[in-house]
């Protein structure tokens, strides 16, 4: 849908449930939405003939992104139509937050040790997904999380995963280890021989980078399997 299209709707319940930033979240997890999205949750509501998914894209193309909102002056912000000093303040809040889970010291940060933590992390969120996805954790030289990135949704196919796109971020990030992970919607998370061969690919890779690979995790309702504990692609 154009954004002109998608401007004409007053409300975001008036939009499809497949577009709604909350129902997407609900559905697919929050790393799926896009900056704007996830700020309209925020604002909650619109104006007449403004959805709060309008007022979300207006600020962040008015601030220049999310760090330009950071820096924002409360006052003015809080004077933009439809937005208020509730809005503001939620907005400043919660992206302090995140400026301060970014200042956290290293021993506070999420430590991965293990395949096991890896998909205790993400089971509960990736397992029950109607659409497949792949995502990478980026993560420092003490395998503590940077951030993590949605790579793929949708049918994906091995023919697909591009393994520079695997790295892109790892290596803007000056990252020193990743995790892959993919879920299977059906449930089992037995990996295919694509998954195999797109798993060596990405290792390879890897060691040219300087960018360990820890693993490769196939995630299903029915539990998750780690390819380099079954050394499959890692050899």
């Amino acid at each position: 849908m154009s954004e002109k299209g998608r401007a004409s709707w007053r409300t975001l319940r008036e939009l499809p449930a497949g577009e709604r930033p909350r129902e997407r979240l609900s559905e697919l997890g929050p790393a799926a939405l896009s900056e704007a999205e996830l700020l309209a949750i925020l604002l909650r509501t619109g104006i007449p003939g403004r959805t709060a998914l309008d007022l979300a894209r207006d600020l962040l193309c008015d601030y220049g992104g999310l760090d330009g909102l950071l820096r924002a002056n409360f006052g003015e912000l809080a004077r933009r139509p439809g937005i208020g000093p509730a809005k503001a303040a939620q907005v400043k809040a919660a992206l302090e937050l995140g400026r301060r889970l970014l200042l956290l010291p290293p021993g506070e940060r999420l430590h991965f040790q293990s395949p096991a933590d890896v998909a205790d992390f993400l089971r509960l969120e990736m397992g029950y997904l109607d659409q497949e996805q792949v995502r990478v954790l980026l993560l420092d030289a003490r395998h503590q999380l940077v951030r993590q990135v949605l790579l793929y949704q949708g049918n994906v196919g091995s023919a697909q995963v591009r393994v520079g796109e695997v790295f892109r971020e790892a290596v803007r990030e000056n990252c020193a280890a990743i995790v892959v992970i993919h879920n299977h919607p059906s449930g089992d998370p037995s990996p295919s021989p694509e998954d195999v061969a797109i798993t060596k690919e990405i290792v390879e890779a890897g060691k040219l980078l300087n960018i360990e690979v820890l693993d490769h995790l196939v995630i299903g309702r029915q539990g998750y399997v780690s390819l380099r504990e079954r050394g499959w692609g890692f050899r």
